[in-house]
This record gives structure tokens, C-alpha cells and sequence, in this order.
């Protein structure tokens, strides 16, 4: 169990893939996913974002190119399960809010930590109506691969990312059954108060290390 925050240190992580891809095939959803990716490399390489004097400002412009890869509400939403039905038009937009920013931190933090970490391979994308999901795989540091697939979602003429399944775990799946156990045995406000708090513990299945510079679910 870790801190809401940095809960999701293991799948942040390899998000955090910020040198240049090697790419096997690609269509729309694969280059718009991709050109995220190398607009994040272009800001941790920019030398006047360099420096922790210039920290904020360059995890504000990540924060920025984030919103524009990660479909936040639609994740927010599908993190919440049939709970979200249930909530006022009030309560989502709250809800929705502090699961932004909580992923945003997370994000943000592993990336700006972690600048160079290793290349993801792109290896293709298929592609249903509005849905698609972007295959890829990271190196570990014991010299094998894992998969990384990236569940994606057309809208307004862009796809953006609303899940991750790391072998074959999904960042969705799991939260929602965290986020339904608190509200089962709790309330939908005892959610909301420990998301506020930063203090909520969740649990990510732990998942190999990505090597360093150096070295199952449906729509």
C-alpha cells in the first residue's frame, strides 16, 4: 500500500518512456499518442526549462502536453463504475477534478523525475469505430520486455488515452475496485474527503522495474 499520489509509482513509470520510440507501424492513434510522447521529450531537453529554478514552469508545460494525451474526464468517469450515475452533475465535476489532479501529480512527478528513463517500442494499433488500443512494449532491466497497451478514444478529432493495462493489468479496473469497496463500505463522501486529503491508500499490482537510461478490459 502507498500514498495517494504516489500510488502509481509502477505504471507511472512507464509512462515516464521519454526517449525516442522505435516504431513498427502506426496509424492515427499511434502518431498522436507518439507526438505527445516527443513534445514531453522537446520540454525535459529544452535547456531554458533546465534547473529546478526552473522546475515549475516546466512541469506546468508537461502538465499541459498531459492534458492533451490523457482523456482525464473520460477516465474519471470509468474510474468510478455505475457509482457515477448515481452523483449529481455537481459531484462529478468535483469528482472529476480530483482525479485530474491526482493523476496529473503522479504524472508529472515520474516524468520530471525520471527525464530520461528507457524507450517504449510502438508496435502498432487496432482500431474499432472510436475505440483503439496502442501496443507497445518497455524494456526491464533483467533484459526482457513488458507489454504496455493504451486504450484510446476518439473525440472532437483526437484521440486521447482513458486506460493503461500493464501486462494485462488495467489502471481503470483497478481503481474502480478500490474506489467501489470505499463507497460499499463507506460513502461516495468518504471517497471524496480522502482524495482531498491525499491520504487515501490504494494498491497497484507491483510490476517489474523499467530499465533506466542505462541501462483486461474492453471500451
Amino acid at each position: 500500500m502507498t500514498k495517494l499520489g504516489v500510488h502509481l509509482a509502477s505504471i507511472v513509470s512507464v509512462l515516464s518512456v521519454l526517449s525516442p520510440a522505435v516504431v513498427a507501424w502506426s496509424g492515427p492513434p499511434t502518431d498522436q499518442l507518439r507526438a505527445g510522447v516527443d513534445r514531453v521529450v522537446v520540454i525535459l531537453h529544452d535547456p531554458a526549462l533546465a534547473g529546478e529554478r526552473q522546475g515549475s514552469q516546466r512541469r506546468a508545460a508537461i502538465g499541459q502536453v498531459a492534458g492533451e494525451i490523457f482523456d482525464f474526464g473520460e477516465m474519471a468517469r470509468r474510474s468510478l463504475g455505475p457509482h457515477w450515475e448515481k452523483r449529481s452533475p455537481a459531484e462529478r465535476a468535483e469528482f472529476a477534478r480530483l482525479f485530474t489532479e491526482l493523476i496529473q501529480r503522479s504524472y508529472i512527478a515520474k516524468v520530471d523525475q525520471h527525464g530520461s528513463a528507457a524507450s517504449v517500442s510502438f508496435l502498432g494499433d487496432t482500431v474499432d469505430e472510436d475505440y483503439a488500443v496502442v501496443k507497445t512494449t518497455i524494456p526491464l532491466s533483467n533484459g526482457s520486455t513488458m507489454p504496455l497497451d493504451y486504450r484510446m478514444r476518439s473525440a472532437g478529432g483526437r484521440w486521447r488515452v482513458y486506460d493503461l493495462s500493464m501486462d494485462g493489468i488495467s489502471l481503470l479496473a483497478n481503481y474502480r475496485a478500490q474506489f467501489n469497496k470505499i463507497i460499499r463500505t463507506g460513502s461516495f463522501e468518504e471517497l471524496v474527503a480522502k482524495l482531498k486529503a491525499n491520504q487515501a491508500e490504494f494498491a497497484v499490482p507491483s510490476a517489474p522495474s523499467a530499465s533506466p537510461a542505462s541501462g483486461k478490459t474492453g471500451k
